[in-house]
């Protein structure tokens, strides 16, 4: 059988087998949360993170909300992506001449890496929630780059190559607040620095499940068949929001081309730890480990904006359930 997923094997991706009497195309890791609250001296809730394989382990940039209940980004560590150790204190950031920057807050990071750097991607205090933009390449010394886009933006997400010879970024252009709409844009840049030609990606609606707003998750996933895009969906009840995941497939050279779009969520709050918390109801994926050999993908979520937790699918399998159940 040929490999679907373009990439890099990860044999030591955590996994766990789908349950025997589970029908879904994404399960729910057993033990989850994988981060609980109170994690650390500073960290009172650390939920929507990502993390990346590295040197044969593996890091992450977590979102702690402190005991001020403001959002900073953490560094972490683990051996098994399971089990994370986090710094005691946030990120320290530099510019590129190597002076100290401090951000107002910093939220919902995406993480992956791009040729020879690791960039982080997160919603920052421009003043006002917009797209903030870093990168590192050893884990130690974490440079803050221009700001991408005007604010106010949210759930910027890299492109893990060039697009046409061009870096490729999505957003999600939103308000000042809890914005109450919001579609997924693409834009691009030659240099990591000028971003321009946005276009119009997907936009809400469809299933009620994504009829308020939608967001990009993780980075999307190179496959033979198109990029593989997994992102937030969210409706708006009487009892507020909730944020399920859906998935889409985008064309690898033109990905304003939706080509599949789950109908159906893949996933919604179901579980303790997703309706009760901190914010209930949310589900929400920032990042995902992937092994191209099998075709294995875990997916990092967070739970009610307080825990962090695992699911995991298989590619061709959730491919299969794509094509069953496209809007499209």
């Amino acid at each position: 059988m040929s490999q679907t997923i373009i990439g890099e094997p990860l044999p030591n991706i955590p996994w766990e087998d789908k349950p025997a009497d589970c029908r879904e195309a994404v399960w729910r890791y057993s033990q989850n949360p994988i981060i609980k609250r109170n994690p650390g001296p500073q960290a009172a809730r650390v939920f929507n993170s990502a993390v990346v394989p590295y040197k044969g382990q593996f890091v992450g940039v977590f979102r702690a909300d402190t005991r001020k209940v403001r959002p900073q980004l953490f560094y972490g560590e683990s051996t098994d992506a399971l089990n994370w150790t986090l710094e005691d204190e946030p990120i320290k950031w530099q510019d590129e001449s190597g002076k100290p920057v401090k951000n107002g807050y910093a939220y919902d990071p995406r993480l992956l890496k791009v040729e020879d750097t690791y960039y982080i991607i997160w919603c920052d205090d421009f003043p006002g929630p917009s797209i903030g933009m870093g990168k590192t390449r050893d884990f130690k010394t974490f440079i803050k780059m221009e700001n991408p886009l005007m604010p106010f933006n949210r759930n910027g997400v890299l492109f893990p190559r060039k697009v046409n010879g061009m870096y490729a970024l999505l957003s999600r252009p939103s308000d000042s607040g809890h914005t109450p709409f919001g579609d997924i844009i693409i834009s691009y840049s030659p240099d990591m620095t000028f971003w321009g030609k946005h276009r119009l990606v997907m936009q809400s609606g469809g299933g009620w499940w994504q009829g308020t707003k939608i967001g990009a998750g993780p980075a999307p996933i190179e496959t033979s068949q198109g990029w593989l895009l997994f992102y937030h969906g969210v409706i708006t009840t009487c009892n507020g929001y909730v944020y399920s995941m859906g998935a889409a497939l985008l064309d690898l050279n033109d990905p304003t081309k939706v080509l599949l779009r789950t109908s159906d969520y893949l996933a919604t709050p179901e579980e303790d730890y997703e309706t009760v918390g901190f914010v209930p109801n949310v589900f929400f994926p920032c990042a995902t480990l992937v092994d191209a050999l099998t075709g294995r993908i875990a997916i990092y979520y967070g739970a009610a904006d307080t825990v962090t937790a695992v699911a995991f699918c298989q590619v061709d399998e959730l491919l299969a359930f794509l094509k069953e159940n496209s809007e499209i």
